[in-house]
């Protein structure tokens, strides 16, 4: 595929450069690796692209946009602000919304033919009243918990809440369209809680089918589970970190050997040099002591816009197709970098796709001790986020599996 030129510098002291068709690339090969491993007559699982958190800190208009063009069916987002906004953006298509508190009016998400989850029989039943005041049935999703201990009915809430999602389909106040939970444990494949929390929605699906919803998609995987496990991936796979270029099991398998290309370049200049010398201590607490006389250069980015503090003397970036060291502590605006032969004014590369020798979010997250969903997702404040490899997605933004 055709990667972004970055070759000039940014145009401001920090920007977020986004490629789009590293999206829709990474959309179709997600699709293809979803056709493999199928049983004989299985017919591959439809395609949730995950948009919350603004798209993993990419843009979530412009990633859904993109995504819908590459043919995703569905969109997930976690809060009612989110599918709204996704809405007034111009999407159409089938968009679920998992995450609501207590009282939530519901009302204007039923209306803009956002489907939600019923994650209790008390939320299913102001989401029936919701679907009372706007005049139609709501779309709605039933969430179990099998063992993450976190959203979803618990176990002896299940009969309860199928029950009355069933009474409420007879009575014509909602349509139940899915049943659905995540794994814990889905980035290693081998553990036993994966088996035991199939099995669990196994179980909460046959309730659901006894009690009459027999017509609801069935969805388990993430984006761990849909690569590494085929026997969870049901109708639907909900596909979020691997949409973004990155292994969601970066332990087992790598994002270049699933054939996935990294969506995000965060990148800066250098707005001075300075040469230290031996004994000289650099940023707050002096934690990095220059041993011998040496030059340093200064970033203009730093934790309010994303940088990890953790990344302080650990992480690397690259300037001129060096990489080069963060010295000392990551500040609020700014960190410093060995730097021998760098000038103001030169581009400062934290991560990108890799294929010219810069790190990725992945070996960021790996220098902080966290994961690459972090890296991307905290990225953002005061750098102006760009967007390249656009492509004409009008024509099919909102379109996707039918209602």
């Amino acid at each position: 595929m055709t990667r972004p030129h970055l070759s000039t510098p940014p145009s401001t002291l920090a920007e977020v450069v986004v490629d789009l068709g590293a999206v829709r690339h990474n959309v179709a090969r997600l699709r293809d690796l979803m056709a493999t491993g199928l049983a004989e007559g299985q017919e591959p699982p439809a395609l949730m692209v995950v948009v919350k958190a603004d798209g993993y800190g990419h843009g979530m208009v412009q990633v859904a946009r993109a995504a819908r063009g590459a043919g995703a069916e569905w969109l997930g987002v976690a809060t009612g602000e989110e599918a709204l906004a996704l809405r007034a953006s111009g999407d159409t298509g089938p968009l679920l919304c998992w995450l609501a508190g207590p009282g939530t009016d519901f009302g204007p998400l039923l209306s803009a033919d956002v489907e939600v989850a019923a994650y209790s029989v008390r939320q299913l039943e102001e989401i029936v009243v919701a679907a009372r005041s706007v005049g139609g049935p709501a779309r709605v999703q039933l969430k179990f918990d099998t063992g993450l201990a976190r959203g979803g009915a618990a176990r002896d809430e299940w009969g309860p809440l199928v029950a009355a999602a069933r009474s409420a389909e007879e009575s014509g106040e909602v349509v139940v369209t899915g049943l659905w939970s995540h794994l814990a444990c889905a980035d290693e494949p081998e553990h036993p809680v994966n088996a035991a929390q199939h099995a669990a929605f196994e179980e909460a699906c046959a309730l659901a089918s006894e009690a009459g919803l027999t017509q609801a998609l069935r969805h388990l995987a993430n984006s761990a589970g849909a690569v590494l496990t085929p026997g969870v991936r049901h109708d639907l796979v909900r596909l979020g970190i691997a949409v973004y270029g990155f292994s969601p099991a970066p332990e087992i398998v790598s994002g270049e050997t699933l054939g996935l290309v990294p969506a995000m370049t965060v990148r800066g200049r250098v707005v001075l040099t300075r040469q230290l010398a031996a004994g000289d201590g650099v940023s707050y607490g002096h934690t990095y002591i220059a041993e011998q006389s040496q030059q340093v250069a200064l970033v203009p980015l730093g934790y309010a816009d994303g940088v990890p503090r953790h990344a302080s003397s650990r992480a690397e970036v690259s300037i001129g197709g060096s990489r080069e060291q963060i010295l000392g502590r990551v500040c609020m605006d700014q960190f410093v970098v060995s730097a021998a032969n760098a000038r103001p004014g030169d581009e400062v590369v934290l991560f990108g796709p890799g294929t010219q020798g810069e790190p990725t979010a992945q070996e960021w997250a790996s220098w902080c001790g966290t994961i690459s969903y972090e890296i991307v997702t905290r990225m953002g404040g005061r750098p102006a986020r760009v967007w390249v490899g656009e492509a004409d997605d009008e024509a099919s933004y909102g379109e996707g599996e039918g209602r």
